[in-house]
């Protein structure tokens, strides 16, 4: 059995790229060396829409993820050999997940209730659906989706500082570590979702409820869900 996070960035900012390639191996080591004080056996470097070989010296296994913006939402890509870079918005979710499946990857709908209707597709052969460590209360919702596509529920902290690493996290029943056994897990149903419940990781979630609530991206938990391929906050009011 290992505990694994599936979902974390190297990087707390965005754009820059130049400025970020400089800082992801400082990044990438931090993350790994606080995931190891959490007691995790690895974690996964899921870069927006980008994914550079990043393997720190560690107690911890690095696996390579990258997590592609498609045109309606999010879509985590886990494996032995994810795509190298993406254009945001470029993929719909269906060739996000063909382009996983190419490349011996798991794929994974991120953070299905928030800025995201990806989940709205019920034709698009995913692997898994994430509880995402930054609003775990939408575990009900999720769990009744996934259900309903019959796929399994990982975790992923979702984490851009590396203190944040851990607060959701999967489970993983597997005699090895490494991308290929973890693929094969998912697929197997061999996981589980986990949250951590510590104070640290409760008020930082309560900050990041305020500022998404600000920003009206969280949907079908306090609102309505939004029409199919509607962005969440720009509903019509007609």
């Amino acid at each position: 059995m290992y505990l694994v996070d599936l979902h974390a960035h190297t990087r707390f900012f965005h754009g820059h790229r130049s400025l970020g390639d400089r800082f992801d191996p400082l990044g990438a080591r931090v993350l790994t060396e606080i995931a190891a004080r959490r007691g995790l056996d690895g974690v996964a470097t899921t870069n927006h829409d980008y994914y550079t070989d990043l393997n720190p010296a560690a107690d911890v296994v690095t696996l390579p993820g990258i997590e592609i913006t498609t045109d309606r939402g999010h879509v985590l890509v886990v494996g032995p050999d994810p795509p190298a870079e993406t254009k945001p918005g470029a993929l719909s979710p269906a060739e996000a997940v063909a382009l996983a499946h190419d490349h011996d990857c798991a794929a994974i709908v991120a953070h299905p209730f928030r800025n995201s209707t990806v989940r709205e597709l019920t034709d698009v052969p995913f692997d898994a659906i994430e509880v995402n460590g930054k609003h775990p209360r939408s575990r009900p919702l999720v769990e009744k989706l996934a259900s309903e596509r019959n796929l399994p529920l990982v975790g992923g902290s979702d984490a851009h500082y590396p203190f944040e690493v851990g607060r959701a996290y999967t489970t993983i029943e597997s005699e090895r570590l490494t991308p290929e056994a973890v693929v094969e897990a998912i697929r197997d149903g061999r996981v589980e979702a986990q949250v951590s419940r510590s104070t640290l990781d409760e008020v930082v979630r309560r900050g990041y409820r305020a500022i998404h609530r600000r920003k009206r991206v969280i949907d079908a938990i306090e609102r309505p869900t939004p029409g199919v391929g509607t962005p969440p906050g720009e509903e019509s009011t007609e």
